[in-house]
């Protein structure tokens, strides 16, 4: 009956988050649907309607009207997958908004132990709860009592000592020390009804974690262990805070919560491609907030070296999209994360999707193309015929005179294998601009490499292209050394290598 209070898109995150245990996982999905179709929406206008004063009638004639928040008059779970709700966005609002609506179901006369301590919770957050413990007093109590029986429980049999966390977190309550120094025995199998009535029968010894979850509620247990991901019902499946957050010993775990968001998102479309729309750009902007370390984690998180071929082109479209452009850095990892694994576990010609987000990913960040995919490529001993086809296009089409200098020095210093002839002959073959210092440490990596290489007709063609395309720049010195190099060649070639070399002549 309060729907009619809210706009349109607010009324819609109402719906998700009045609907079951799993409602805030519903808000979020919504969230993020209205946030890809407008991303300058906001959830201000939500929280005011939920924070603005409600007249109650009184069912009686003679008590007096009250006031009180909208939010107070919703039933406990709404509250709770509020709450929910509210951690997993709470660093995208203004923190004045979530406190105000902490305010107000503060003023909840009858107050649900989940929503309180869903509120400690929030508050730990913001900054402005740290003292106190999730768990009630209540609890507390009961946890208490508990150990009481089952300390006194049966002196001729004994009982498992309560120890560990147990121990560790009731004792801020003035828990029992002979709980740190009872001993495990053989005994008596204790269970507490919910009436608390104890009833003692023989079992075998089991452990203590599985009498404490027969003896405290699991809803009260949860709250004692302060595990701020378990928001919701302890059921798999229903509990939005632990599907959405990471594990908690999970690398996402150091990212700031903004950039957690952000990768909640991302996921969501990688998952759910045929809802990528004309404008997911924004979603991406995220990678111009993280430092290269960030960038890592966010791509492992994310798992982008295992994503489905069909689904680079279009991310890759989003992030060539982004204004301002990428950083070096940032750039090189993305790349590195999409592209190198890939590349590098070809045994076939690259896909058509691999070639065009390669492509494209090269003509617009040559240089973190260079170091990040190609690069390694080469140093790669195995690489085969799909990596040079690949790596000889990009160059070909993508990569200027500069940047050809650039990959052309990375062959000096590695082991030059027969795939890697064919990507040395293209970078020949463009003539980019060589001075003479390069080209004499090329030259030098010629002769030493040509002992392995005498029966190699790919070796022959690119010596064919130096003394051909590169006359010039042969000295007296290159010329002899080139000359030892060509008496052991055992190639159809080597009388057209030598009629080359007796051509060049110097004044």
């Amino acid at each position: 009956m309060f729907l009619n209070r809210f706009d349109s898109q607010s009324m819609l995150l109402v719906r998700s988050l009045m609907s079951g245990a799993s409602g805030a996982h519903r808000a979020l999905n919504v969230f993020h649907r209205q946030r890809r179709a407008n991303p300058d929406v906001s959830l201000s206008s939500f929280i005011e309607t939920l924070c603005r004063d409600e007249v109650l009638c009184p069912q009686a004639g003679d008590r007096p009207l009250t006031v009180k928040p909208l939010v107070c008059l919703f039933p406990p779970l709404f509250k709770q997958n509020l709450l929910s709700f509210i951690y997993l966005v709470h660093s995208v609002l203004p923190r004045i908004s979530v406190l105000q609506l902490l305010s107000c179901l503060s003023q909840d006369p009858h107050p649900n132990a989940w929503v309180t301590t869903l509120c400690k919770q929030l508050e730990r957050s913001l900054g402005t709860h740290t003292k106190e413990p999730l768990y009630t007093p209540h609890c507390s109590q009961r946890l208490k009592e508990l150990s009481q029986r089952l300390v006194g429980f049966g002196e001729a049999g004994g009982w498992m000592y309560l120890g560990g966390q147990i121990a560790k977190s009731a004792s801020a309550y003035d828990l029992s020390e002979k709980l740190g120094t009872q001993r495990k025995r053989k005994g008596s199998f204790v269970s507490v009804e919910s009436d608390g009535e104890e009833i003692g029968q023989r079992s075998k010894r089991i452990k203590m974690d599985v009498c404490v979850s027969k003896s405290v509620d699991a809803e009260e247990w949860s709250v004692h262990k302060e595990t701020s991901g378990r928001l919701n019902s302890n059921a798999p499946g229903e509990n939005p805070a632990e599907d959405l957050q990471p594990a908690p010993d999970s690398p996402c775990d150091t990212l700031p919560e903004h950039i957690k968001l952000s990768v909640l998102q991302i996921k969501e479309l990688l998952e759910s491609p045929t809802e990528w729309d004309q404008s997911p750009v924004d979603v991406f902007k995220v990678l111009n907030d993280c430092d290269p370390t960030q960038v890592e984690v966010l791509c492992s998180t994310l798992s982008f070296p295992d994503l489905p071929e069909q689904i680079l082109t279009k991310l890759c479209s989003s992030v060539l999209a982004l204004s301002p452009e990428l950083s070096y850095s940032t750039a090189a990892t993305l790349i590195k994360s999409l592209l190198l694994e890939k590349v590098l576990s070809l045994s076939e010609p690259a896909s058509r999707c691999l070639v065009t987000t390669a492509t494209s990913l090269c003509n617009h960040y040559p240089r973190p193309m260079c170091h990040a995919l190609i690069g390694p490529v080469l140093q790669e001993k195995n690489i085969g015929s799909p990596q040079a086809e690949l790596l000889s296009r990009l160059i070909e089409d993508c990569l200027d005179s500069h940047y050809r200098l650039l990959v052309l020095q990375m062959t000096i210093n590695i082991v030059w294998s027969e795939a890697l002839l064919s990507i040395i002959h293209s970078l020949l073959d463009s003539k980019p601009d060589l001075n003479e210092e390069l080209f004499a440490q090329f030259t030098e990596q010629l002769v030493s490499q040509g002992p392995h290489f005498i029966k190699s007709v790919k070796f022959a063609k690119m010596m064919l292209t130096v003394l051909t395309k590169y006359s010039s720049c042969v000295t007296s010195a290159h010329k002899q050394s080139l000359s030892g190099c060509l008496i052991s060649n055992e190639t159809f070639l080597k009388k057209s290598l030598q009629a080359a070399l007796k051509r060049i002549t110097h004044t």
